[in-house]
C-alpha cells in the first residue's frame, strides 16, 4: 500500500475494509479508534493486522484473555479458518479447556523447559494439569489426605 514512498489510502482502505468482512469485527467504521471496540474485537483487530502483513505464523500470549463467551468461539473460528488456510500457529495458555478444544498438540512446560508433548485427542485436562505441575504423568498421582503427591 505504499508507493513512491506514500501511503495509497484507497488501497488501504480497501484492505481495512476486506480484513474488517473476514474477521466480523463489529465497529461503525474503519476510523474508529480500536479502544473504543469491545475485547473480542480489539482481539480480533490484532489478529487482522498481522495478517494484514502475510504472516506465516502467528503466536498467540493468551488470545482470548478476557473476552466474553461468544468473542471466544468466534475467535476460535478464526483461528480455524486460518490454519485451514497454512497459517502455523502457536498459542499460550493456562487455560487447558481452550487448548483441548483448539490445539492438534500440546506442548507443557514445566520449571522453564518442556516437559512433555500430547497430541490433543489422546489426553485431557487431568493429565496436563499434572504434567505442568512436574507431577509424572505416567503413573497415578497419589492422595493422602486431601493433598496430591
Amino acid at each position: 500500500i505504499i508507493k513512491l514512498g506514500l501511503i495509497q489510502f484507497s488501497q488501504e482502505k480497501i484492505i481495512v475494509n476486506n480484513l474488517v468482512d473476514k474477521f466480523r469485527i463489529m465497529t461503525p467504521n474503519i476510523n474508529v479508534n480500536v479502544s473504543g471496540l469491545s475485547g473480542g474485537n480489539q482481539q480480533k483487530v490484532v489478529l487482522a493486522r498481522w495478517l494484514a502483513k502475510k504472516v506465516k505464523v502467528l503466536i498467540l500470549d493468551e488470545p482470548t484473555h478476557g473476552i466474553d463467551v461468544g468473542a471466544k468461539v468466534e475467535i476460535y473460528q478464526l483461528l480455524g479458518e486460518l490454519a485451514k488456510e497454512g497459517i502455523g500457529i502457536i498459542i499460550i495458555s493456562s487455560e487447558f479447556p481452550e487448548l483441548l478444544a483448539i490445539t492438534d498438540r500440546i506442548l507443557v512446560m514445566y520449571r522453564g523447559s518442556i516437559k512433555k508433548e500430547f497430541n490433543t485427542k489422546d489426553t485431557d485436562q487431568e493429565e496436563l494439569l499434572k504434567c505442568a505441575f512436574g507431577l509424572d504423568t505416567n503413573k497415578k498421582a497419589k492422595v493422602v489426605k486431601n493433598k496430591l503427591i
